[in-house]
């Protein structure tokens, strides 16, 4: 249809928007047919499940041309002639626009990159119907910035031996926190601290810890003592532990739901995009006989693929590749369709998990992290857990999914790059999916007469009441096949002066232990004991494993420590450093670039070397990220 200076005048009166006044610049010259577009977030809201369209709603309208808005002064279009075929029965629908919310997210006065931009118009049916023809713009590519949220947990304190002897924690396996620092460091920015969890960025790194002789005993305790790099008065005790591996052949069957956040502010190239790959890396991996299902959320939720076998790969690859981002996000409603599917379809003998993969931008239904930690919580006991991928920053809600796979009995990952996908699902597969022991927990008692003041160095949010250490009701972290765990505390031995806590005037101080010749052949001389307690999968009673620490474990001088140590002992330093140096003085990020550097030992897929660079990265961080224009 050919524009006419009277039907512009027409146009005008039905008030169109400014946007399409541009596309009838030149009205002499330019045909343009009638175009489809969107309609308001009343009239066509997105489908359920981010984009799932019904056999009914199938209809396409009029032949749709594009015209792409060009960069040059001169406005030209290039107009497609050919119609948009009617999505299959069943297949992901394109794009849905924006719904208010996400709408609001994209213009609510933060800076945001935004991607190119597509307008489409109804001329014909519009002109006809005597509706004034309405401009739409696409989906930008989604980047807030400075909404990341995390969790404000104050440092463990230092505690004084005479006063509180005993340290209770539960294991944690996640690494969620140091991937995340790695993508803050590599855009030249230090991260925010609550973002720096020191056990996270200590148990990324894999350690050689030795292995039990039998799996009747999933793991055994490891400890070193050194002393601390960064205070010459104390001493820096290693505990680690390190599960049994099992081949993928023997692993259980996996029935497994990818919960997947398909919301308009997943439309950036850090997030649904790298997501589809990293989903793709683990459904390799996977045995033929395994089942994936794929749930969707975004207004609403709704199941994209019903349980397949693995073996059917392109179609769930095809499920995958037609995922696309839009609307609002209705997150705690697709967590519960995932856990209902997961359950019409669990497999008593194998492992049954739901992958939930989002920023953890919940804003419709039930978005309390109280709220949905109690419903994983009460569903872990079905048998179905739940892990939980992060993708991209800027609104980026740690605070959330730490919430849901701590109670979910699953670990939280951060997936900044195709290489942490790979890390994460293909080569820690094992570990990510098959859980060799179930609340695990640690207790450390420390001798007075040995020890005057102690710390544990991170593990904030992993902490446990003395009491819970017995309790087999409380729920602790899991360990998959091939984790390592790594707790690290400084103590000051009772020895040296310099303690921060100082006694109190009336209180009576410890006595040297004793030398009643009855137990002095077993508690003389030890340091501290160390006990761990564990279930097996299928096992509700849980068992104890007893170490005590003594003389022998001490190493005079850091170099005499092994490797992991010596390595462990820098990822904790830079992580004190990031949070603000409270207890680390004057050691810098040159002491940890040394000390590091020294300890890489085997390192095969360079993620040690990655670390050194990191540090060296941190030395010319910014403190905080410019505004994106």
């Amino acid at each position: 249809m050919t524009l006419t200076r009277s039907r512009l005048s027409y146009i005008l009166a039905g008030g169109v928007s400014l946007a399409a006044l541009v596309l009838v610049v030149n009205l002499n010259s330019q045909n343009l047919p009638g175009l489809s577009s969107w309609q308001g977030d009343k009239d066509q809201s997105a489908p359920a499940g981010g984009g799932l369209l019904s056999r009914d709603s199938a209809k396409p309208e009029a032949p749709a041309p594009v015209v792409e808005e060009q960069a040059s002064p001169d406005v030209s279009y290039d107009v497609a002639a050919e119609p948009t075929p009617a999505p299959a029965s069943g297949a992901i629908a394109p794009m849905a626009p924006p719904s208010s919310m996400a709408a609001r997210k994209m213009t609510d006065g933060r800076a945001r990159s935004m991607g190119p931009m597509r307008i489409q118009q109804s001329f014909g049916d519009q002109l006809s119907s005597g509706l004034a023809p309405q401009a739409e713009v696409s989906p930008p590519v989604y980047q807030d910035q400075g909404r990341d949220r995390f969790s404000n947990v104050p440092d463990n304190p230092v505690k004084r031996v005479a006063d509180d002897p005993v340290s209770t924690f539960s294991a944690d396996v996640d690494t969620a926190s140091y991937a995340f620092i790695r993508g803050s460091l590599n855009m030249g920015v230090l991260p925010p601290k609550d973002a720096v969890r020191i056990e996270e960025m200590v148990n990324y790194f894999d350690y050689d810890y030795p292995l039990p002789a039998d799996r009747s005993q999933p793991f055994k305790a490891d400890v070193s003592i050194m002393p601390t790099p960064w205070n010459a008065e104390t001493r820096l005790m290693r505990i680690g532990i390190k599960g049994y591996e099992i081949e993928r052949a023997e692993a259980p069957k996996a029935n497994l739901v990818f919960l997947i956040d398909t919301s308009g502010s997943m439309n950036a190239p850090d997030k649904l995009p790298l997501l589809r790959q990293a989903f793709r890396m683990l459904v390799s991996n996977l045995r033929p006989d395994d089942v994936v299902s794929i749930v969707t959320y975004a207004g609403s939720a709704g199941t994209v693929l019903e349980p397949t076998k693995v073996s059917e790969t392109g179609k769930i690859f095809a499920a995958l590749d037609n995922l696309s981002a839009g609307g609002s996000t209705a997150g705690g409603e697709g967590i519960r369709q995932a856990y209902q599917l997961a359950g019409e379809h669990i497999d008593k003998t194998g492992i049954n998990r739901v992958i939930l993969a989002t920023d953890g931008d919940f804003n419709v239904g039930i978005s309390d992290p109280e709220q949905l930690k109690d419903f994983v919580e009460r569903k872990r006991e079905t048998g179905v857990t739940l892990s939980v991928l992060g993708f991209g920053r800027g609104n980026y809600n740690d605070l959330l999914m730490q919430e849901l796979a701590q109670n979910g009995n699953g670990n939280a990952s951060y997936i900044d790059t195709l290489s942490e996908a790979r890390k994460v699902l293909v080569d820690e597969a094992s570990s990510t999916l098959f859980p060799i022991a179930k609340d695990v927990k640690f207790q450390v008692e420390f001798n007075p007469a040995e020890v005057r003041e102690y710390r544990l160095i991170g593990y904030e949010t992993r902490t446990l009441q003395r009491e819970d250490f017995n309790n087999d009701k409380v729920d602790a972290g899991d360990i998959g096949a091939g984790h390592t765990v790594t707790a690290l505390y400084e103590f000051r031995p009772a020895s040296t002066s310099g303690a921060l806590i100082e006694p109190l005037r009336y209180q009576t101080e410890a006595k040297p232990a004793s030398t009643d010749k009855t137990d002095s052949t077993d508690k003389m001389g030890e340091i501290a004991f160390l006990k761990i307690r564990y279930k097996l999968p299928d096992e509700d009673v849980s068992k104890l494993i007893t170490t005590p620490i003594g003389a022998d474990a001490v190493k005079a001088e850091i170099s005499e420590a092994s490797n992991d140590t010596r390595f462990a002992a820098a990822v904790a330093g830079f992580g004190e450093i990031l949070k603000g140096g409270k207890y680390t003085g004057s050691y810098s990020l040159d002491d940890v670039l040394a000390l590091a550097g020294g300890a890489r030992g085997s390192d095969p897929y360079n993620y040690r070397g990655s670390f050194v660079e990191l540090v060296r990265l941190a030395k010319s961080a910014g403190a905080m990220e410019p505004l994106k224009k």
